[in-house]
């Protein structure tokens, strides 16, 4: 490779410091990729990537300081080795949106293994979009800024993702995943930001982290078994939302979804499940709710299984997806509407298994309400508001 510019000192600090267990380091800058952020870096990443891809060992990747302008870059797997590092002290930049194709993804890793990203800040660059969407004009749908794909052992820790145009970070069809003390942010008005998305995967985790953004800050879709959610601060967004679910007939469900010590402050939703009100075989079951701290948020805890958008497609029917196995345990803090508890279950399917324990909710300094239709389950300690169905 060629010589870096980099001081040997800071050289050395990153080889013994970062990459003492790599048999191979692949310094993007070696590779052409501009720090200055004026040209497409895109070709000299992936050139580092398919050299580390390569690679018979252990190998690691490293992205200095600086601004790189990235153009849609995908890093294709299956490699030769099961560990791939990737060190980030830069920042990587999405391009202008009208630049990029109608894919909608900006950075995937597809069918890898055994791939960790540390640190680093994703710029995707999204208020343009943002803009052109609010205006009412003809633009293009956006990216989102990181997709995992068919992917395993996965560890994102320490990464920074502002302002993406679409979702920050997605894991589709993953297994054995953890993205720990990752800071997402984006405009509260910001359309479709999702935090982090889950779908179509299973043993994931989302811990130590704070979500900022115009949507979800983490969506759970169909296919998604054994996720855990813990010491998460959301807000501004739409809260942690289990679906939309049953868009499709035939679709997967979500089981076994632990969510703890979270903190919902301003945000549209805090613990939310929501299906569409048509025929569906999916279903949601084995989810804890746990320790969550609501500051003025609008629905503290939702059930939504009418889910009708525009409605188109579903009016008049009734929602197949069957929730049960639900428990809500030590749930306080204020709500920005009077219903602070509202289950809207499904009159063909009724959630079955609710259970409710240890809850306190006020609106403007007194007891909140709840509304509770077609719900079975059981109430045990102090539960403020009293859901009269379970």
């Amino acid at each position: 490779m060629a010589n870096s510019s980099h001081s040997p000192l800071s050289l050395l600090f990153v080889f013994f410091f970062f990459f003492a267990s790599a048999k191979a380091v692949y310094n993007v800058v070696d590779y052409g990729a501009s720090p200055g952020g004026g040209s497409d870096s895109s070709k000299a990443f992936l050139q580092a990537w398919n050299a580390a891809c390569a690679s018979q060992g252990t190998a690691a990747i490293y992205v200095p300081k600086g601004r790189f302008l990235l153009s849609q870059t995908h890093f294709e797997g299956p490699c030769k080795n099961d560990r791939i590092d990737i060190r980030i002290d830069g920042t990587l930049m999405a391009p202008n949106y009208r630049s990029l194709s109608s894919n909608d993804r900006w950075l995937t890793f597809n069918s890898v293994r055994g791939v960790s990203i540390y640190g680093g800040i994703l710029d995707g660059q999204g208020k343009a979009l943002w803009d052109c969407k609010h205006g009412g004009g003809s633009c293009p749908g956006g990216t989102a800024s990181l997709t995992f794909s068919k992917a395993e052992n996965i560890l994102i820790s320490g990464l920074t993702s502002v302002n993406s145009e679409l979702g920050h970070i997605a894991l589709e069809g993953c297994r054995n995943c953890k993205v720990e003390k990752v800071q997402i942010v984006a405009d509260g008005n910001s359309p479709n930001t999702d935090g982090i998305h889950v779908q179509h995967s299973e043993g994931v985790s989302v811990l130590s982290s704070g979500i900022k953004t115009g949507d979800d800050c983490i969506s759970i879709g169909p296919g998604t078994m054994n996720l855990f959610v813990q010491d998460v601060t959301c807000g501004p967004g739409h809260g942690i939302s289990i679906g939309s679910l049953g868009k499709d007939q035939n679709e997967d469900g979500v089981q076994n979804v632990t969510v703890r010590r979270v903190v919902f402050t301003g945000t549209e939703n805090g613990l939310r499940i929501k299906s569409w009100g048509r025929p569906s075989n999916g279903f949601v079951k084995g989810v804890i709710f746990q320790d969550a701290i609501m500051n003025n948020v609008d629905n503290p805890i939702i059930i939504d299984q009418n889910y009708c958008p525009g409605n188109h497609g579903c009016p008049g029917q009734s929602s197949g997806v069957k929730i049960s196995g639900v428990s809500y345990n030590d749930i306080r803090g204020t709500s920005g509407t009077e219903v602070a508890l509202k289950l809207d279950c499904s009159g063909s399917n009724p959630c079955t298994g609710i259970g409710l324990e240890n809850i306190k909710l006020t609106y403007q300094n007194r007891p909140a309400e709840s509304s509770c239709t077609n719900v079975h389950g059981t109430i045990r300690g102090l539960v403020v508001p009293r859901c009269s169905e379970t």
